[in-house]
């Protein structure tokens, strides 16, 4: 479990933490938990999500269970770093849709003593790294890897499969485009219907 940075309070710097995990396992969900936290300690708060991600709302960040927090959509990373700099606390959903600026905008605000919170699938529908989310992670203090629990096995879902036949890298949906899976399941699936065309 994530822990708040408590440590040596009187040379308090920024970090950055990164929520990752397959669809439907609570990434926005533990963003929002810790974002609103913040909000009750008082400290300065934004959010920020791609613009391209209008799913349940255009103006907030909205978990799958309906939980929802104002957000300000940006077109590109570069405005996050403008409009987040002053904050205490900067959110960011949804981060493999953006650029790969995010990591230097992510890094600047953490160098600069805010603390950086940012959420986004690890993996894209083919089990491939997603986007700069590797390089999130790498530069992060700390990392939560969130999984859902697969309805075909029952074990822990680290895969977002794809259900239709859409070959976008990006493509926006719920549960009528995604399933999370297990490992078994995206492998035959997935991976051995890929070796097999």
């Amino acid at each position: 479990m994530f822990l708040e940075n408590t440590i040596n309070h009187s040379k308090q710097s920024g970090w950055m933490e990164v929520i990752c995990g397959s669809m439907f396992s609570g990434k926005t969900e533990e963003l929002i938990r810790r974002l609103r936290r913040a909000e009750m300690a008082g400290q300065n708060v934004e959010i920020f999500k791609p613009k391209i991600d209008t799913r349940y709302h255009e103006e907030e960040v909205v978990s799958h269970n309906l939980n929802r927090i104002r957000s300000t959509p940006v077109e590109s990373s570069n405005e996050i770093l403008l409009l987040g700099s002053t904050c205490d606390v900067v959110g960011i959903d949804e981060a493999q849709f953006f650029d790969e600026g995010i990591v230097e905008v992510a890094n600047k605000l953490a160098n600069n003593g805010v603390r950086v919170v940012v959420a986004g699938l690890d993996m894209d529908f083919l089990g491939r790294p997603f986007g700069a989310m590797p390089n999130l992670m790498a530069t992060a203090e700390y990392v939560t890897k969130v999984h859902a629990i697969c309805k075909k096995t029952g074990n822990l879902a680290n895969y977002s499969m794809r259900t239709t036949n859409s070959k976008n890298l990006v493509e926006l949906g719920e549960t009528e485009s995604y399933e999370a899976v297990s490992r078994r399941v995206f492998a035959d699936q997935v991976l051995n219907k890929n070796v097999e065309e």
